[in-house]
């Protein structure tokens, strides 16, 4: 009875290390961020905020009194001749309107920075804003551009309407084009210079997206697989039955039902989104759950364990299940592709699927090991 309690809290014990290390990763992923950014020592900023696309950044300093913004922008152009811009827009939330600073490698080669009232989607033309500019500079380093100004604001303007943007290519000191993604048409919102809060434009579709990834990767990207973990190593050891079963089926329950919430939100993102299709995404979302739903019914019509007919439905519980998570996971960073986030959010998932990874393999050696063990110890007793 004490061999078996053992056995128990330590397979306790892996399952929350995995959870601890799960979290940590997510912590880590989410330090740094605008803060981490250095600007020359003559350059302070009182507030900064991460934009949700672009990997870009706002650094700023409002003056109400005077009613002056000082700031920078920094973004990554879409090609090291592109070009990134920040705009503030006094009439509307998008791009027509907007009163556009624009920071590129200028004819001579230096990095310069000019101003565009946007008035149409054709060509854009230089041209004086409507707040007066001063203090323009931009300079490029480490793959980014920073734009920095100082904008004179109208009094009391303390919410303003942002346009952001980068684009791929410059000719004849004219910025052409930028790319027509969702990150291109989404990179707007509003910004609160004294609170310091963001509003992205389109802000419950923005939420549903980021729940709907949220969720998904949670379930189908990590908790199923925790729970194929629990179920091929636990069960090695005969005092962790049945407490191995309830936990797997605990783990891929709760998982396929967080699954099924974020596939439905994903459902009513797509009947929304007209014109805008992910069609590997989307297929891939809707085999993950036929094959999810047929694993959770087939748990109901699971033979016993000297049934002739439970060898058969374990071959199939085993390859539904682990193309379950295969496919899981690679929708996890095709959805991840298609939000355009942080390349932190990408690189801890990858850091979460290593860590689960390592736990397999480790337990993996442990359990062969132990099973050597046993058939060493039945062909000694056999021969004695």
């Amino acid at each position: 009875m004490t061999r078996k309690c053992g056995v128990l809290q330590r397979a306790a014990l892996w399952f929350r290390l995995a959870l601890l290390l799960l979290s940590a990763v997510g912590y880590a992923a989410a330090a740094g961020g605008c803060s981490s950014v250095a600007f020359p020592s003559n350059r302070l900023y009182a507030a900064c905020s991460d934009l949700p696309r672009h990997s870009s950044s706002i650094h700023w300093s409002y003056d109400s009194a005077a009613a002056t913004l000082s700031f920078a922008f920094v973004a990554p152009p879409a090609k090291p001749e592109g070009w990134v811009s920040w705009a503030i827009n006094p009439t509307a939330d998008g791009m027509l309107g907007s009163q556009a600073l624009i920071a590129f490698h200028q004819p001579d080669g230096s990095m310069g920075v000019r101003t565009y009232n946007i008035t149409g989607y054709a060509s854009i033309a230089e041209g004086p804003i409507d707040f007066n500019a001063s203090n323009l500079a931009a300079e490029y380093s480490g793959g980014a551009m920073r734009l920095y100004g100082k904008l004179k604001l109208p009094a009391g303007m303390t919410v303003v309407k942002q346009v952001w943007q980068v684009g791929s290519s410059v000719a004849d000191g004219v910025p052409q084009k930028h790319g027509f993604q969702p990150d291109n048409l989404q990179s707007k919102g509003t910004l609160d210079l004294i609170k310091g809060a963001i509003s992205p434009s389109g802000g419950s579709t923005n939420v549903k997206k980021n729940v709907h990834g949220v969720l998904n990767a949670v379930s189908w990207g990590i908790m199923l697989p925790i729970g194929a973990i629990i179920a091929r190593y636990l069960k090695t050891f005969k005092s962790a039955d049945p407490a191995w079963f309830y936990l797997h089926v605990t783990c891929q329950i709760v998982g396929y039902g967080v699954g099924v919430g974020g596939w439905a939100i994903g459902l009513n993102l797509g009947s929304k989104s007209k014109g805008i299709q992910y069609t590997t995404h989307r297929n891939i979302g809707i085999i993950l759950f036929c094959l999810g739903t047929l694993q959770v019914f087939a748990l109901f019509l699971r033979p016993s364990k000297d049934h002739k007919y439970r060898f058969i439905w374990n071959i199939y519980h085993y390859l539904v299940g682990y193309t379950v998570i295969v496919l899981g996971i690679v929708n996890v960073f095709k959805g991840l592709e298609i939000l355009s986030v942080d390349h932190k959010w990408t690189m801890g998932y990858i850091i979460a699927v290593a860590i689960l990874g390592g736990i397999a393999l480790f337990l993996e050696v442990v359990t062969w090991s132990v099973i050597l063990k046993r058939k060493d110890a039945r062909s000694g007793s056999n021969g004695v």
